[in-house]
């Protein structure tokens, strides 16, 4: 997928070292709605390993990591995680855009391409995704993708010192039973 510019592809280990570029850059940005990292956390050795266990779980049939790339490098990530079979059938959304491309539909256009794989490549009933109630920007990006908010989870992550209250939105993809 390739949106204005930035396309859309499965995360590779190659790609460490950017996503660790990009990360640092916007470590102020995310700060509000991401829970504190080490500082390992934001080098390359510290996303190759990330990575790695990213694509343990897609080869596990797990999770399904993508990366969003621009010219001048990793503009965010995009991953359809803790993918559960059977009577379940769901998987979690997470994404985090570059302060830079933010506001430009890319987080948009991105989760629409993740729904459409969750639907037709794994077959799932729905996927998740949780927000800071704070956090109106990415509220509107689910609302655009047709999710729904079902709940609220209290002190559900810690993030900037606390435990910090959490929209829970889902969608439903189709009602077709599970594979089994």
């Amino acid at each position: 997928m390739i949106v204005d510019g930035v396309e859309m592809r499965e995360i590779r280990t190659a790609d460490a070292a950017g996503v660790a570029e990009a990360l640092d850059r916007n470590r102020a940005y995310m700060a509000p709605y991401e829970p504190w990292r080490t500082e390992e956390f934001y080098t390359e050795a510290g996303q190759r390993t990330r990575i790695e266990e990213l694509l343990e779980a897609r080869e596990g049939g797990r999770a399904r990591p993508f990366v969003l790339v621009a010219a001048g490098g990793v503009a965010g990530t995009i991953n359809l995680q803790n993918i559960v079979r059977g009577a379940l059938c769901s998987g979690a959304i997470g994404y985090w855009i570059d302060e830079a491309e933010a506001g430009k539909g890319l987080a948009t256009a991105a989760l629409q391409e993740v729904i459409r794989i969750a639907r037709d490549e794994e077959g799932l009933h729905r996927v998740e995704a949780g927000t800071r109630v704070e956090n109106l920007a990415s509220q509107r990006v689910l609302a655009k993708a047709g999710f729904e908010q079902y709940g609220l989870a209290p002190r559900y992550l810690h993030v900037g010192g606390d435990w910090r209250d959490h929209r829970l939105f889902q969608l439903l993809l189709n009602d077709e039973p599970p594979a089994l």
